[in-house]
């Protein structure tokens, strides 16, 4: 290449890069809608492209493969969901305080919801609980750092007196299930799904004699 050749302009470089960026955004957002109402097996390109009025090729282009797809939509729920339920939370004092708040904030993230079918996880869970592959290990991780993470504080609170002891692993294994029990008991209507929770978890969190 010589002096006189024109090289690559880095603004018009970095312009592609965003669009493409905001384009990945647009797409994983309306995904994880789609796979929260009919699981991550309902996506594909051509549903995606007909929904948001793109090229099917345009999307092909950003994901390649339609697991690449599914796992980029799996990485845009756990955004949302960290942005809506955990990173609020962490405002609270470590423990029993933060647990309840964690608590509150994931049932106000599935009351709105903030997924279109309710709980992300939820609904894709069972449908890849008993298929080995990328998407499984990456929807089990982020399941076993949900965990992780109410189990912490409840260690958290029986450490510092808070509540009465407990097994914060099992105890985190009740929480889920009854959360998980609670989006199913919204989608169907239950006026009263997040006050039964809300106990539920009061009465885990009680405090020593």
């Amino acid at each position: 290449m010589s002096e006189n050749d024109p090289s690559p302009e880095p603004e018009s470089t970095d312009g592609r890069l965003l669009r493409g960026a905001r384009a990945r955004r647009t797409i994983t957002r309306h995904a994880v809608d789609v796979a929260s109402l009919e699981g991550l097996n309902g996506l594909s390109f051509g549903r995606l492209a007909t929904d948001l009025r793109v090229s099917k090729s345009g999307i092909q282009t950003l994901f390649r493969t339609r697991q690449n797809l599914q796992l980029a939509t799996v990485g845009a729920a756990r955004e949302l969901f960290a942005d809506a339920v955990v990173r609020p939370a962490q405002a609270a004092p470590a423990g029993a305080a933060r647990l309840r708040a964690l608590v509150g904030y994931w049932i106000e993230y599935a009351e709105k919801p903030l997924f279109t079918g309710g709980c992300f996880w939820a609904a894709n869970l069972p449908d890849f609980d008993s298929r080995p592959g990328p998407v499984r290990d990456t929807l089990a991780q982020q399941h076993r750092r949900w965990l992780s993470l109410i189990a912490g504080e409840l260690r958290h609170a029986v450490d510092a007196g808070e509540i009465a002891p407990l097994d914060p692993d099992l105890a985190a294994f009740q929480t889920d299930a009854v959360l998980n029990a609670a989006n199913t008991a919204l989608r169907l209507g239950d006026q009263d799904a997040a006050g039964k929770a809300r106990r539920v978890v009061d009465a885990l969190l009680t405090r020593p004699v």
